[in-house]
């Protein structure tokens, strides 16, 4: 595959989003920038992946080793030619492009529980509905709060998850404004 540069407005095929991220590393470096929001150094990110493929903090030295090399050789650079990220080999930075917006269509959005956003507001939705309904039924115990009082609370609910949302994912919307 020869992905080549990316100019600001070069749309990357889908294929390459794919060979992108199939290998974990590859969107583990992609999170690990997303949730940073800024420019981060090789070290930092290999530890980091480390981290996250043995479940030890820290990580075993000989892991975090292989992890930078491969990063370092491999993932970085194809990154960079994807025009994903910005990888300076001399100073060993690597930071996200406006570009990665492509990728991140292509990374399932999940909440740190494995549930899907779309999910856990279809939930949402339905549960405050049906407390909504019961309350307003007369059915014991849901009907004790009145039902403005639940729509209020799910509506709150709604609005913290939302802020939620923005803010795990407030790399993607800093970037739309610059």
């Amino acid at each position: 595959m020869n992905i080549g540069l990316l100019q600001t407005d070069d749309v990357l095929p889908e294929t390459d989003i794919h060979d992108i991220l199939r290998n974990d590393r590859r969107r583990n470096v992609i999170k690990c920038l997303q949730d940073r929001g800024r420019e981060v150094s090789l070290r930092d990110l290999a530890e980091h992946i480390a981290e996250i493929e043995t479940n030890e903090s820290p990580p075993p030295s000989n892991i975090r080793d292989s992890v930078y090399v491969s990063l370092h050789q491999t993932h970085l650079p194809k990154l960079d030619d994807a025009g994903i990220v910005d990888y300076d080999s001399d100073r060993k930075t690597i930071i996200l492009r406006k570009s990665a917006r492509q990728v991140d269509l292509y990374m399932e959005v999940v909440t740190r529980y494995g549930v899907t956003w779309a999910t856990y507001y279809r939930a949402l939705g339905t549960i405050s509905l049906l407390s909504i309904v019961l309350a307003s039924t007369n059915t014991p115990l849901v009907s004790a709060i009145d039902p403005l009082l639940w729509a209020s609370f799910f509506l709150v609910v709604i609005a913290v998850s939302t802020l939620y949302q923005f803010w795990s994912r407030r790399w993607l919307y800093l970037q739309q404004l610059l």
